[in-house]
C-alpha cells in the first residue's frame, strides 16, 4: 500500500495517492481554497482593557523624530486548504502551512534558518466508512486529523465542517509561527516584527525583543469613548498603552497605532493594533518612551509600499516578502 507520509505533500500528489487508495473516491474540481469561502465563527466584539498610560485611553502624536527603524527580521505564515476528493460527499481536504523569518541584510532580505513547511489531511472520522478511515490511517499516519473527534453533535451542516477545518489548519500554521518566533527570541538579540500577536507562546510573550503587530480588528479593546479614539486616530497617532489580560494566554502590553491618513477611507484604514511584553514595575516609569519608540519603527516600516497586495494599508513590506518568498517554495 502507498503511503502518504513523510514530507509536506502538494494536493496534486495527494490526489494521486488518494486515487490509488480510494478508487471510488471523486476529485473536486473548480472549487476556491477553503480559506476564501470559510465563515469566521467569532463575531465582531468589544471588551475593555486595563489602560497602563495616563489613566485613561487617549491619543497621542508619535515624536516628530525621523522614524528608524531597529527590525531585523520578520515572521509571518500561510496556508491553504482545498479538497482533495470526495469520498460519497464526504470531503477530504488537504491542508498545507508554512512559515519564514526572513531577515534584513544591507537592506536584502534573506531567509534566516529554515522554512517550514507542513502539510496535513483533515477527514471527518464520524461520516466516513471504518473501513475507508483505516485505510486512510495507515496510509497517512499522524498526518491524518479527525476534525470530528471530541465533537458531541454529529448532525453537522457542511459548512461548519469546512469551517472546522479551515481553524484546525489556522493553528497548525499558527504552530509554525510560533516555533520560529521562539526559536528567534531564544537564540538571537534583535528586534523581530511578528504578523500578529504574541500572546500565543510565554516565551514570545515574555520577550523583549518581540514585537507582534496585529491588523485584523475582529476585537477590539476599547468601549465608549475609547472606542472613538482609537477611530479618530490620525496618522502617526497612537492610543495610550493597555494591558490584555486573559485565563488561558499570558498577558501583554498593547497600543493601536495609525499607519496613514484615513482621510476618505472606512474608520479602519491603516490602523494595527500592537503587542510587547508587560513592563514590569521598573519599567513602568519608561513605558510611554518605549511605546513610542516601537511605533516609530513600525511607522518606518510603511515603505516601500506592500503592493500590489490589497491589505496594504496595514502589511508592511518585510511582511509581504514573507508571504511572496513562501507562495514560490510552496
Amino acid at each position: 500500500m502507498s503511503s502518504v507520509e513523510g514530507g509536506a505533500l502538494s494536493l496534486r500528489d495527494l490526489q494521486r495517492q488518494l486515487a490509488a487508495l480510494l478508487p471510488d473516491a471523486r476529485t473536486a474540481g473548480g472549487e476556491s481554497t477553503l480559506e476564501m469561502v470559510s465563515q469566521r465563527n467569532d463575531a465582531p466584539r468589544l471588551t475593555s482593557a486595563t489602560v497602563l498610560e495616563e489613566g485613561i485611553l487617549r491619543a497621542r502624536r508619535i515624536p516628530d523624530a525621523q522614524p528608524t527603524s531597529a527590525f531585523r527580521a520578520f515572521i509571518d505564515g500561510t496556508q491553504r486548504s482545498s479538497v482533495a476528493k470526495y469520498v460519497g460527499n464526504v470531503a477530504l481536504v488537504h491542508g498545507q502551512v508554512a512559515a519564514v523569518v526572513r531577515e534584513r541584510r544591507d537592506r536584502r532580505l534573506i531567509t534566516w534558518g529554515e522554512p517550514l513547511v507542513e502539510s496535513r489531511i483533515y477527514a471527518p472520522r464520524a461520516y466516513l466508512a471504518s473501513v475507508t478511515w483505516n485505510t486512510l490511517a495507515a496510509a497517512c499516519g499522524e498526518k491524518l486529523v479527525d476534525i470530528t473527534e471530541g465533537a458531541t453533535e454529529l448532525d453537522v451542516h457542511p459548512f461548519a465542517l469546512r469551517d472546522i477545518t479551515v481553524q484546525l489548519v489556522q493553528s497548525h500554521r499558527d504552530q509554525l509561527e510560533r516555533r520560529l518566533a521562539e526559536r528567534w527570541c531564544s537564540e538571537e538579540s534583535d528586534p523581530v516584527f511578528i504578523d500578529g500577536g504574541i500572546s500565543g507562546s510565554a516565551t514570545v510573550a515574555a520577550s523583549e525583543i518581540a514585537v507582534g503587530v496585529v491588523k485584523s480588528h475582529f476585537t477590539l479593546y476599547v468601549k465608549g469613548d475609547a472606542l472613538e479614539t482609537v477611530l479618530s486616530l490620525e496618522a502617526s497617532e497612537r492610543s495610550s498603552v493597555f494591558r490584555i489580560e486573559s485565563s488561558t494566554r499570558p498577558s501583554v502590553a498593547s497600543w493601536y497605532l495609525r499607519l496613514r491618513d484615513p482621510m476618505g477611507h472606512d474608520p479602519m484604514w491603516g490602523l494595527v493594533r500592537v503587542e510587547v511584553c508587560c513592563p514590569d514595575a521598573r519599567r513602568m516609569q519608561t513605558l510611554s518612551a518605549r511605546a513610542d519608540e516601537i511605533s516609530r519603527w513600525v511607522l518606518a516600516e510603511v515603505s516601500p509600499l506592500a503592493l500590489p497586495d490589497s491589505r496594504w494599508d496595514k502589511m508592511v513590506y518585510g511582511v509581504r516578502d514573507c508571504e511572496e518568498f513562501l507562495r514560490a517554495v510552496q
